[in-house]
């Protein structure tokens, strides 16, 4: 087999040590922080009928359009979709509940696929931790979900991020959004870049997530989206703005934010953090109203892109040592200590304590390189010595020092040290 075949496809990623542990702390912190606001977790199929994609996210979208991995079925008369996110998956699930699902607060945690050029924390394979709460508009569930947010980004050691939000109004605004917005760009068409262009036809909106700079200028010298809005909406936008100071968040209200999904309405928010340069988010949310099988869901939620997540942890973490992932490693010196080893592993590790030893009965000095690679805390070193005391060698890996020990004490000084992965 060629190196080549060795790799994974392209925009695709394996995750193994030592990254993994990095990983692994991030979604335990957050699930630490979501189970204290009341979500639970759901799991929904990594594979859905395209439909559920399209009807949600919008069939003028980049996502349907360009990015979104399509199935057919054998006999050619269904079409599927691998998730390129994750709420809409989620609501389809809400919907199935019927009305036992309203109030319902669940998060998510998985792969998503997208068929976008790979570059720098975009992946075409890439994870997503995302929470969705059910329920109806509410200035206050939008803010406490943006503090969630802001709170589990805390707790993984970010500092530097920033919130932007804005609103993308009621329904019955898109109309006079869209003609509003398409005359005020309309005397700059020329201006615009050749995919505004085309936005400026397909979905105006669009043309105000553009990230090239002459666009990005006459942007903002149009009014606000919200100059086209009904006065409700403008006034949840400010009530939302209201708690989240009176919550000490600091956010800005940037009118140019629309985000790229058209199931949203009201609240939307985004967040950045300078350690990805130009393409700067690593996080978004806001308010959104589904129809699936003729139920409608309204809730509010959030994703975070876990690679471009990790890139900030990285930022703004210090690099810890490499953790002690087991307390024990157990070197064995001749034949009758070895089987008597065994045993004690088994031991062990039923009270707790993680542990490990070479099977292979190799040499002294090569147990012990294995216990160094292995990360454990301690060495237990048993010969016919110990075997015919009925005591242990417990030698301390970090401070060099043993002691002589019988199996309740080696038991008791092994189990603090026992390292959760």
């Amino acid at each position: 087999m060629s190196d080549e075949e060795l790799q994974p496809i392209k925009g695709m990623s394996d995750l193994g040590p030592p990254d993994i542990q990095l990983w692994q702390q991030l979604e335990s912190s957050a699930r630490d922080v979501l189970q204290l606001y009341g979500f639970q977790e759901v799991r929904t199929p990594i594979v859905e009928k395209a439909a559920v994609f399209v009807r949600s996210l919008g069939d003028g979208t980049d996502v349907v359009q360009k990015e979104m991995y399509t199935l057919t079925s054998r006999d050619g008369k269904d079409q599927y979709a691998i998730r390129p996110e994750g709420t809409a998956g989620v609501i389809r699930y809400v919907a199935s509940l019927g009305q036992e699902a309203q109030g319902a607060r669940f998060y998510y945690l998985g792969p998503m696929f997208r068929g976008e050029r790979p570059q720098k924390g975009r992946r075409r394979q890439f994870h997503q931790l995302g929470a969705e709460a059910i329920g109806p508009s509410s200035p206050a569930s939008d803010a406490e979900m943006i503090a969630l947010h802001a709170h589990l980004l805390r707790n993984w050691g970010l500092k530097d991020f920033r919130i932007s939000l804005n609103t993308r109004g009621l329904p019955e605004d898109r109309l006079a959004v869209q003609q509003g917005l398409s005359a005020a760009l309309a005397p700059h068409a020329a201006q615009l870049c050749e995919e505004c262009q085309r936005r400026l036809q397909a979905n105006v909106l669009r043309v105000l997530d553009c990230k090239n700079e002459a666009c990005k200028a006459i942007v903002a010298s149009v009014p606000p989206v919200t100059a086209f809005m009904a006065p409700e909406s403008r006034a949840y936008l400010d009530e939302v703005v209201r708690l989240l100071r009176l919550l000490e968040l600091e956010v800005t209200v940037n009118p140019a934010l629309v985000r790229g999904l058209d199931y949203y309405l009201h609240t939307v928010w985004e967040i950045a953090h300078p350690a990805l340069g130009a393409q700067d988010a690593i996080a978004g949310g806001g308010r959104y109203r589904l129809t699936f099988g003729g139920r409608e869901v309204e809730g509010v939620g959030f994703a975070i892109g876990l690679e471009r997540a990790i890139m900030a942890v990285q930022h703004d973490v210090p690099a810890a040592p490499p953790a002690r992932r087991q307390a024990a490693w157990i070197v064995s010196l001749g034949d009758r200590a070895f089987e008597e080893n065994l045993r004690l592993l088994q031991t062990l590790r039923q009270h707790g304590v993680a542990s490990g030893m070479d099977l292979g009965r190799r040499s002294m000095k090569a147990q012990m390189r294995a216990a160094d690679r292995s990360l454990s805390a301690f060495v237990v070193v048993r010969g016919d010595s110990e075997l015919d005391k009925g005591t242990f060698m417990l030698k301390d890996l970090g401070t060099g020092q043993q002691v002589e020990v019988e199996l309740p004490e080696l038991i008791e000084r092994l189990r603090p040290r026992v390292v959760s992965l």
